[in-house]
C-alpha cells in the first residue's frame, strides 16, 4: 500500500491508506466521498502535493514583500492548513456553496474561506488542463500542437454562463446580453477531443460576443493555416472560419436552396446536417460535464473571476478524465 502524507507548517494536512482518509472529521467527510468535490481521493491527494509548496511560496512572498514591523512568520499561526483551504475551494466550485458552509465546516470566519478560495482559484486556474499525466496545454496553440502530434480531430463550441445583471447607469451593460435568450451571460470557447474530453476553456467575454468572433479574437484560425494538419468540428456559429483556416474547421454546409428545394435535396441536407451533429455531439457531452459544476451554471458573484473559475473546474474536470482512464487501462 501507498502511504501519501502531506506535512505544511507543522500541520498534518493529508494521509491516505488503503482509501482511508485520517484527519479531522470534516476534512475526512469531504476528501472519501467523491459526490462532494467531484474529485476521487488521489487526485485530491496530487493536488495537495503539487500545489500546498506553490501556495506556500507565495504566501510567504506577499509577506516579504510588504513593510513590517515583526519577522516573516511571526505573529498567529494559520488555522486553516493549505489542505483545507484547497477543500473549501473544490466544495465552492463544485456546489457553487457560499461561503459560510465552509466557514461553519472547518470552524473559521467566513472572511478566511473567502480569501482561501481567492489565493487557491487561480492556482487551480493556471495548471491547465490534462491530457496525459505529464502534458497539460494551457493555450490555442498546445492544444493544437497536442491535436495535430496525435492525429486527432478536435471539437469547439461555445458555452454561457449566467451571470448577474450589471447594475443600472453602466454603459457596457447591454453587451452581457445573450442574443438567443436575452439573459445576461459571459460565454467562454470550449476545446474537446472527439471523445469529448476537455482541452481547453478560454477566458470569458461578455455573451453578446458572437461564437466566431471570440474564436478571432483567441487566434487559433492563424494557428490552424500555419500549424499542423488537424481538422476541428464546429456547428453553424462559426461558418466562414474554414476559409480562413485553409480548410481546416468543418462546419455544417451552406443551404444551396432557400426556397423551394426539392425533395431529394431536402434529404441529403438532412442527412449531411444529422452527420456532422452526430460527430460534434461530443464536445456538447464535455460542457455538459463542466456544467455539474455549479459555480458554471449560475454565477452569483462579481465577473472579475469568472475566467479564474472556468479555467479552474476545466483543469479539475479533465484532470479527473485522465486519471479515470488511467486506472481503467489493464495493466
Amino acid at each position: 500500500s501507498e502511504l501519501v502524507r502531506g506535512r505544511w507548517w507543522g500541520v498534518e494536512s493529508l494521509i491516505i491508506d488503503h482509501g482511508r482518509v485520517v484527519g479531522n472529521a470534516s476534512r475526512a467527510a469531504i476528501v472519501s466521498d467523491r459526490r462532494i468535490t467531484g474529485l476521487s481521493a488521489d487526485v485530491v491527494a496530487e493536488l495537495v502535493a503539487e500545489l500546498g509548496p506553490l501556495w506556500h511560496e507565495r504566501h510567504q512572498a506577499r509577506l516579504a514583500s510588504r513593510p513590517r514591523k515583526q519577522a516573516v512568520g511571526a505573529g498567529a499561526k494559520h488555522r486553516l492548513v493549505f489542505v483545507d483551504r484547497l477543500l473549501a475551494t473544490l466544495v465552492h466550485l463544485r456546489h457553487a456553496t457560499t461561503h459560510d458552509v465552509p466557514a461553519c465546516w472547518f470552524d473559521v470566519d467566513r472572511s478566511t474561506i473567502t480569501r482561501a478560495i481567492g489565493e487557491v482559484r487561480p492556482l487551480l486556474a493556471e495548471r491547465g488542463c490534462t491530457v496525459s499525466p505529464g502534458l497539460r496545454p494551457r493555450t490555442p496553440a498546445e492544444v493544437i500542437d497536442h491535436l495535430g502530434a496525435g492525429g486527432k480531430t478536435g471539437i469547439i463550441d461555445g458555452s454561457e454562463i449566467r451571470v448577474r445583471r450589471p447594475a443600472a447607469g453602466r454603459k457596457d451593460r447591454a453587451r452581457f446580453i445573450f442574443g438567443k435568450n436575452q439573459q445576461n451571460a459571459v460565454k467562454t470557447m470550449v476545446v474537446t477531443d472527439g471523445d469529448g474530453r476537455v482541452l481547453f476553456c478560454s477566458p470569458i467575454r461578455p455573451g453578446s460576443c458572437a461564437d466566431i468572433t471570440h474564436a478571432r479574437q483567441l487566434g487559433p484560425v492563424e494557428l490552424l493555416a500555419d500549424g499542423p494538419a488537424v481538422g476541428i468540428l464546429a456547428d453553424a456559429g462559426y461558418q466562414g472560419l474554414g476559409a480562413r483556416a485553409g480548410g481546416r474547421v468543418i462546419t455544417p454546409a451552406h443551404r444551396t436552396f432557400k426556397k423551394n428545394a426539392p425533395d431529394w435535396y431536402e434529404e441529403m441536407y438532412e442527412r449531411r446536417r444529422k452527420a456532422h451533429s452526430s460527430r460534434r455531439i461530443r464536445v456538447e457531452h464535455g460542457i455538459a460535464h463542466l456544467k455539474n459544476w455549479r459555480a458554471l451554471t449560475r454565477h452569483l458573484g462579481g465577473r472579475e473571476h469568472m475566467s479564474h473559475t472556468v479555467q479552474a473546474v476545466a483543469g479539475l474536470l479533465s484532470h479527473q478524465q485522465t486519471a479515470d482512464l488511467t486506472s481503467a487501462r489493464p495493466m
